[in-house]
């Protein structure tokens, strides 16, 4: 089984604007280090702004509202700043940063997947552990992306089990990105969100 960490993109278009985006990345050992694999779906910005720019910024965060704002659309105006040494974004408030390069694609017709190595990485702020409710609603955000592909009654089931968790140990972020997942999903059940 791959390694895969679930955490926020950014990127920049020919447009020059910045991109926020959840993602899983795939961490494949190489020789001493690790190779970080990308495979955005097509059609997408990240996407397009990888083949433009072949860099991105790996932003670790703890505040989960940054996945459940890009998910249910709620919100995706993330405060960003430069990244260091790469032509990208990254978050302002993240508490690591890793900027890497793309140094092979591999083309796929629905998941092209880009093998890319960190070229600079930053700590900013201290990492405190994560709450219960931060994995349910990252689980939850996931659970979104995939409201066309999933059977209503697996969601259902998943959120059952997922409250939980939110109900023994949210504090306000969480509770907040909770909302808009499940206002999400709700739409989705009533049609307003397809």
């Amino acid at each position: 089984m791959p390694l895969i960490r679930e955490t926020i993109i950014t990127t920049t278009g020919t447009d020059d604007r910045p991109h926020v985006a959840p993602m899983g990345v795939t961490v494949e050992p190489d020789g001493d280090g690790e190779r970080l694999v990308l495979a955005p779906f097509r059609p997408s910005r990240t996407l397009d702004n990888l083949l433009a720019r072949r860099c991105a910024v790996i932003n670790h965060t703890d505040d989960v509202r940054v996945f459940a704002g890009c998910i249910s659309g709620r919100r995706r105006d993330w405060p960003t700043v430069p990244a260091d040494t790469i032509d990208a974004p990254r978050l302002a408030d993240c508490l690591s940063h890793e900027e890497i390069a793309v140094v092979e694609v591999e083309n796929d017709p629905v998941r092209p997947r880009f093998h890319c190595r960190t070229v600079h990485a930053v700590a900013h702020a201290r990492f405190r552990g994560f709450n219960r409710a931060q994995a349910a609603v990252i689980e939850a955000a996931i659970l979104v992306s995939r409201l066309d592909m999933l059977p209503v009654d697996k969601i259902a089931r998943e959120v059952e089990y997922l409250t939980i968790a939110i109900g023994k140990t949210a504090g306000p972020r969480e509770l907040e990105a909770w909302d808009w997942l499940m206002a999400r999903i709700a739409a989705h059940r009533t049609g307003e969100g397809s």
